[in-house]
């Protein structure tokens, strides 16, 4: 009697936040950054931070916005720094096995992308609006989680450009699925300019700001719940007692980069940035 084999287990998602001490410092090493407001100094792609201690920590974390550098406390890598260090090259830091670094720095930033949309395509299958379209992101969710599993000759090359027109059609339906629930007037801010804007108190519920500049905007107080903020520029946004529990898409660097109060009332699977006061 012959039996049909089963279907091999699909692979599992890989961790999405920061794992600092399971990576060698490659934000730290591999990015560029030059010097601004956000950078105390030029550094090149691939050098170390002249704050990077032998061990991979930074000898001024605690101290990172008062000495030149609040850059380095809005990244965050969604975890491709751990998966990078400890699954692409298995536990081998750049520093004991210097003919690795080079293809690891090279990495790093692709790894780093396709974590992004994994992050994205996980709270879209949470949202049951969404639930007409989650066989679909189920299968985008399959396809970025294999290639996060490649090694660093595939992963080079990758293009992830492609990938990311594909699953962001499906993020776009998952986003007019969600904001139709909205019982408020969606407003269409897609990429607009609204640097300085001043919207505080404003119900933006339903509105769209993908890819929108919000730079030093004034979103106090305002309502933000199914909200579509996908790369939505929030640099310098007050963001003080604003409501953005079910805002779609919003990331840990887009917080990190914003000012809020203790009011801001955040999605629960971001963590309230330490600077906010």
């Amino acid at each position: 009697m012959s039996t049909t084999p089963a279907a091999p287990a699909p692979a599992p998602t890989p961790a999405l936040r920061a794992d600092c001490a399971n990576c060698f410092a490659l934000c730290c090493v591999a990015l560029p950054f030059a010097k601004s407001t956000d950078f105390a100094l030029n550094k090149a792609a691939g050098t170390p931070c002249k704050n990077l201690r032998e061990d991979f920590r930074c000898g001024i974390h605690t101290r990172l916005r008062d000495t030149g550098f609040p850059g380095c406390t809005v990244f965050d890598c969604f975890g491709a720094g751990q998966q990078v260090s400890q699954v692409t090259f298995g536990g081998r830091d750049w520093r004991a096995h210097p003919d690795t670094a080079r293809q690891m720095f090279d990495v790093f930033p692709v790894m780093r992308q396709l974590h992004e949309l994994l992050a994205y395509l996980t709270e879209a299958l949470t949202l049951p609006a969404a639930a007409p379209i989650h066989a679909d992101l189920r299968r985008a969710l399959a396809t970025t989680t294999e290639a996060t599993g490649a090694d660093a000759a595939t992963l080079i090359p990758f293009d992830v450009g492609t990938l990311r027109q594909e699953i962001n059609t499906l993020l776009l339906k998952t986003s007019e699925l969600v904001r139709a629930t909205s019982p408020a007037r969606r407003k269409n801010h897609r990429g607009a300019d609204l640097m300085g804007a001043r919207l505080g108190g404003a119900d933006l519920r339903g509105a769209t700001f993908r890819g929108a500049y919000l730079i030093a905007a004034d979103l106090s107080g305002a309502d933000l719940r199914k909200a579509d903020l996908i790369g939505a520029d929030l640099r310098d946004a007050n963001l003080r007692d604003a409501d953005l529990r079910e805002a779609l898409f919003l990331t840990q660097p887009q917080l990190n980069a914003a000012q809020g109060s203790p009011a801001t009332r955040i999605p629960p699977a971001l963590a309230r940035p330490s600077h906010w006061a």
